[in-house]
C-alpha cells in the first residue's frame, strides 16, 4: 500500500492525473521557461528521492546491510543507504515504463474501496493481536 501511494503522492506515472496529454500543450509545461521550469522538475525529482529514501529507512533497514555476514559489513552504511535509495528510484522508472495510466475513477476506486478497508483492516489485526497478547503499553 506504501509503495503505490508514494507512486500516486510524488504524481509519478501511473497516477500523473495533472499531466494528461491535453493539459501538456495549455499547462505548466508551457508557462515556465528556463530555469524556473528546471526548478519545477528538480522539486519534483527530490520529492521521489525523498519518498525512496523514507521507503528506505521504514522497510528496507536503512543504511543497515541485509544480512549480518563479514563481507557486507565492511560496506559503509551511507553506500547501503544509496544503494537503497537507487532501488526505490529504480523502481519508480520501472512502474514508469509498465505500467498505463489510471483515470480518476480508478484512482478513488483504488484509494477509497480498495486501500482504506485494507489499512483499517491491517489497523483492528494488529490491534487485536496486542490486545491478545498483552502487549499493549501501559
Amino acid at each position: 500500500m506504501f509503495y503505490i501511494s508514494m507512486l500516486a503522492e510524488t504524481n509519478r506515472h501511473p497516477f500523473d492525473l495533472p499531466e494528461a496529454e491535453a493539459e501538456l500543450v495549455s499547462g505548466y509545461n508551457v508557462e515556465y521557461s528556463a530555469m524556473t521550469f528546471a526548478l519545477f522538475f528538480l522539486g519534483e525529482y527530490s520529492n521521489m528521492l525523498l519518498m525512496c529514501a523514507l521507503s528506505s529507512i521504514l522497510f528496507l533497514g536503512g543504511w543497515l546491510p541485509p544480512f549480518d555476514i563479514f563481507p557486507l559489513t565492511i560496506i559503509p552504511g551511507s553506500m547501503w543507504f544509496s544503494l537503497k535509495v537507487g532501488v526505490g528510484a529504480v523502481f519508480f522508472i520501472l512502474t514508469r515504463a509498465g505500467l498505463p495510466r489510471y483515470r480518476y475513477d480508478q484512482l478513488m476506486h483504488l484509494g477509497w474501496k480498495c486501500f482504506l478497508p485494507l489499512a483499517i483492516g491491517y489497523l483492528m489485526l494488529t490491534v487485536g493481536i496486542l490486545i491478545s497478547f498483552n502487549w499493549l503499553p501501559n
